[in-house]
């Protein structure tokens, strides 16, 4: 089975993660994706984010119609800050069968080369990325295990929608209909 992994925070996951995950399934040769929820990503800092448990609830309730897509919690047992290294290792120890891949951001590509052990990830998965800019400006973008993707690309953002929610401003059409009920019922990022 082919698995793209799709790492982040989800703080709170949106139709954006959505879209893209979506476009993804249907141009690249995978069979499904794994919203691999990070408790806490070595870039970001802990007080910003709502609990993990919290998020991969969110992320659950996003994708429960979807049978392609599945939430991943596995970095929640490993020691923090994550490293995606760590966590391919642990995921192919865990599932060997399977062959994963890895989604990111062109942003994301652009930094990779600061990403802990990335020149042993390149050799050994490929990098599916989605486009957010109109150069991608790495030479990783040429690498062999590096294919390029462009997905559609909303201008949303988590932040955008916690501050949204802090401010009492509508975020409607911007996150699933489940997550909003799930955030105002438990009145997350208030």
């Amino acid at each position: 089975m082919k698995v793209g992994l799709f790492f982040g925070s989800f703080n709170p996951i949106h139709i954006g993660h959505l879209i893209i995950a979506n476009h993804i399934l249907e141009y690249a040769k995978i069979d499904h994706i794994w919203f691999v929820v990070s408790p806490q990503s070595p870039f970001k800092t802990r007080t910003s984010l709502l609990g993990e448990f919290d998020r991969l609830h969110l992320v659950e309730s996003a994708i429960v119609n979807d049978s392609r897509m599945r939430s991943c919690n596995i970095e929640f047992t490993l020691s923090k800050p994550s490293y995606t290294i760590d966590t391919l290792v642990c995921l192919k120890e865990k599932y060997p069968t399977y062959n994963f891949s890895l989604i990111m951001g062109s942003d994301n590509l652009e930094s990779f080369h600061k990403w802990k052990n990335y020149e042993s990830i390149l050799k050994q998965y490929e990098i599916l990325v989605y486009n957010r800019a109109k150069e991608i400006k790495t030479s990783l973008a040429n690498h062999n295990s590096v294919h390029i993707y462009d997905a559609p690309i909303l201008k949303i953002s988590s932040s955008y929608i916690r501050e949204c929610i802090k401010n009492n401003k509508s975020i409607k059409y911007l996150v699933p209909e489940e997550v909003i009920h799930q955030i105002e019922a438990s009145s997350y990022y208030k």
